[in-house]
C-alpha cells in the first residue's frame, strides 16, 4: 500500500507545478481529473457501469461501428491475446461495446472493469488509455503509474481513436495488460498494432459510408493509406477521411459544394474546353477497351455510328 500512497503524492506534486502540466500530456490529464472531475488519486474506484438497458441502447446506436470493427478486433486479438492482453472497442463516450480476452484472464480483467458496459472516460476512472485518447483526440499509451488512480498502476494500456466518414471522433480501440514483464518497448509495439487496426476500421467505416463510389488515395506524408477521397462518376468529391481533409484542407462545406477531385488534388489546371476533350477521350477509350478494340461494338455501346466514331478517334489521335 505504500506504493499506492507514494503514487498519490507524486500525482499531487506534479499537478501543482504549472511547468509539469505544460510539458506533459499525462500531468495535464491528471490536472483535469482533479480540477474538472473532482477525483482524488488515492480513492479505490472502479469505472462506472451501465445498466443492461443502457448498454443495449449504446450498442444499437453503434451497430454500424461494431459491424465494421469485428474482423479487425478478431485479427488483433489473435496476436495480442497471446500476450495476455484484453481488447476493448468503445464508442465516443468511452462505453465499452465489444471486448476480446482470453478466458483464463477474464476474472482479473473483469475486476478491473475491463468489460463490456463499463465507462472508461477520465471522469469515470481518471487518466487511462481510452479516456485520455478520447479527451485529447489522439493515440496514447498509459504505462502503469501514469494512470491517475493508485489502484490502476499495475495496468498498462494503449489506445487509438477512431474517426467516422466525416473525420469526427466516433470510437476508441484499446489494448490493456497487467503483465509484470511488459515494458515500454513492448507497449510501443502494441501501440503501433492498435493504431494500424484503428486505421483499418476507419477505412472500413469510410468505404461502407460511400458504397458504390470510387476511392482515390491522396498523396500524404503522414499516413497515405488512411488518406482517401470518395468520388462519384462525375469526379466530384463525396467524402474525405480525416487524413485526406488535413492533407488537402477540405471541410464539410467545400465537400458539400461539390469540389472536383482534380481541384481537390491540385492537379494541373486545364481550360474548360480541354476538360471536355479529355472527358470525350476517356469515354472513347473506355468503350474501345470494353470491346477489346472492336470499333463497331464500341460505336454501338456509345450510341453513335461507326463512321462518327472513326472521325472522333482521328480527331483525338486514337487510331
Amino acid at each position: 500500500m505504500h506504493e499506492h500512497s507514494a503514487h498519490a503524492e507524486h500525482v499531487y506534486s506534479c499537478t501543482q507545478r504549472d511547468s509539469a502540466a505544460a510539458s506533459s500530456s499525462i500531468v495535464a490529464s491528471w490536472r483535469r481529473c482533479i480540477a474538472m472531475h473532482q477525483l482524488v488519486p488515492e480513492e479505490a474506484r472502479e469505472p462506472l457501469r451501465l445498466t443492461e438497458r443502457e448498454f443495449n441502447e449504446a450498442r444499437e446506436q453503434s451497430d454500424h461501428l461494431i459491424a465494421n470493427a469485428g474482423e479487425e478486433l478478431d485479427r488483433l486479438f489473435a496476436v495480442a491475446g497471446k500476450a495476455g492482453c484484453c481488447l476493448l472497442l468503445t464508442d465516443r463516450n468511452g462505453i465499452a461495446l465489444e471486448r476480446r480476452g482470453a478466458a483464463g484472464d477474464d476474472k482479473h480483467f473483469r475486476e478491473l472493469g475491463l468489460w463490456t458496459g463499463s465507462v472508461w472516460t477520465e471522469a469515470s476512472i481518471g487518466t487511462n488509455g481510452i479516456g485520455t485518447a478520447l479527451a485529447d483526440e489522439r493515440a496514447v499509451a498509459i504505462f502503469r503509474d501514469q494512470h491517475f488512480f493508485s489502484a490502476n498502476i499495475a495496468l498498462s494500456c494503449t489506445t487509438a481513436p477512431i474517426r467516422d466518414h466525416r473525420g469526427q471522433l466516433t470510437a476508441a480501440l484499446d489494448i490493456s495488460t497487467c503483465r509484470d514483464d511488459v515494458n515500454e518497448m513492448t507497449l510501443s509495439m502494441l501501440s503501433q498494432m492498435v493504431r494500424d487496426a484503428a486505421m483499418r476500421i476507419e477505412i472500413n467505416l469510410f468505404r461502407s459510408a460511400f458504397a458504390g463510389a470510387r476511392f482515390l488515395m491522396v498523396p500524404s506524408g503522414a499516413n497515405p493509406a488512411a488518406a482517401l477521397l470518395a468520388v462519384d462518376r462525375h469526379d466530384l468529391v463525396l467524402g474525405a477521411t480525416r487524413a485526406a481533409r488535413v492533407a488537402l484542407k477540405l471541410d464539410d462545406k467545400s465537400i458539400a459544394a461539390g469540389i472536383p477531385a482534380t481541384d481537390a488534388l491540385h492537379e494541373t489546371n486545364r481550360a474548360q474546353d480541354e476538360d471536355l476533350v479529355e472527358a470525350e477521350r476517356a469515354a472513347l477509350l473506355r468503350a474501345l477497351s470494353r470491346s477489346s478494340g472492336n470499333v463497331s461494338q464500341a460505336a454501338i455501346a456509345l450510341g453513335i455510328s461507326r463512321a462518327t466514331l472513326h472521325r472522333k478517334m482521328k480527331r483525338l489521335n486514337l487510331h
